[in-house]
């Protein structure tokens, strides 16, 4: 099969444009020979770089902060909504899969979560279990239902996001699922996060797609302006630099279950890394490490994991 790891910029907080693009893109990698075709990490509609790049960003009850946070809840899709209609008619037309990081509205909050699109119409969300840092002024927290694989002709394919590599106990809950394919979901995939990606890929005895973004001052500020953004939430984005500099480097990447590079980290430029992976290789790696299997110790550890969907209110017609 053959994987495509897409890190062209989104158009920055602006969601309609930025779903012309995905369509674009899908229907071209599609156009390439593309079965799975991944984005990176809130691609729809962008990482919220402010949190790590804008002095301000932080600051309690600061107009410019909420404002930003306004917007991008104002162009964040919800999984049900006719903006994700649209992409899974784009899957279907193509026959690709689909692996999209988002924005994910739900009430009255967002979650940073990776959506999986079959061309047959079949779904399945993560959320990202821990937002990271900063990250919390903007995401809420995923729960265990999240933890999921789609099945493809060419096996499971799940993912994490992020940080959600550090965390041991979901990784050994996503190998128990018998990824083929994880997607590593990052803003950018700097040098630790390469480590991170092929640890899990060695690991896991998987293929991994290592996605991030490439994207500048520039178009950040274009993107916003394009979607008529609160001038009050510019001054954050003008406070990231100069127009030229790039805020995220991409690093995409696919690596094979014994941990080396299919396709080497590509870094400053805006283009789609392809790789065409033999599931030979996934059999072979297993001769000498199953984490779920010959090489655990299931009399020793074990790990009890609440894949159940949680909500704070839950209302019965008591029929």
């Amino acid at each position: 099969m053959r994987i495509a790891v897409i890190q062209e910029p989104p158009c920055f907080l602006n969601l309609p444009a930025t779903i012309e693009r995905a369509v674009a893109l899908l229907r071209a990698v599609a156009d390439s020979g593309a079965d799975v075709a991944v984005f990176p990490e809130t691609w729809l509609p962008g990482y919220p770089v402010w949190l790590d790049d804008a002095p301000d960003a932080c600051l309690w009850d600061h107009a410019p902060a909420k404002a930003l946070f306004r917007h991008l809840r104002e162009h964040a899709p919800r999984i049900d909504g006719p903006e994700i209609a649209t992409l899974s008619e784009t899957v279907a037309s193509t026959g690709c899969h689909m692996v999209m990081g988002l924005h994910e509205k739900d009430g009255g909050t967002l979650y940073n979560s990776m959506l999986f699109v079959a061309p047959d119409g079949r779904r399945a969300v993560h959320r990202k279990l821990v937002p990271t840092y900063t990250e919390r002024l903007v995401w809420g927290r995923g729960d265990g239902s999240g933890l999921v694989t789609l099945d493809t002709p060419h096996g499971a394919v799940g993912g994490l996001v992020c940080w959600e590599h550090w965390m041991p106990l979901a990784r050994a809950a996503m190998h128990a699922l018998g990824e083929a394919i994880h997607v590593a979901q990052w803003p950018w995939v700097k040098d630790i996060h390469q480590v991170a990606s092929r640890h899990y890929a060695f690991e896991g005895r998987c293929f991994v797609a290592a996605s991030g973004c490439v994207m500048s001052g520039d178009d950040i500020l274009k993107g916003f302006d394009s979607a008529s953004g609160p001038p009050v939430a510019r001054a954050m984005l003008e406070q990231m630099g100069g127009a030229s500099d790039l805020v995220l480097r991409g690093g995409s990447a696919v690596i094979a279950p014994d941990g080396s590079y299919l396709s080497e980290p590509s870094y400053d430029s805006r283009e789609t890394v392809f790789a065409d992976l033999d599931a030979d290789l996934i059999e072979e790696a297993r001769l000498t490490l199953d984490v779920d299997g010959h090489y655990s110790r299931p009399d020793i550890f074990t790990l009890s994991v609440d894949t159940g969907s949680h909500r704070n209110v839950e209302f019965d017609d008591g029929g």
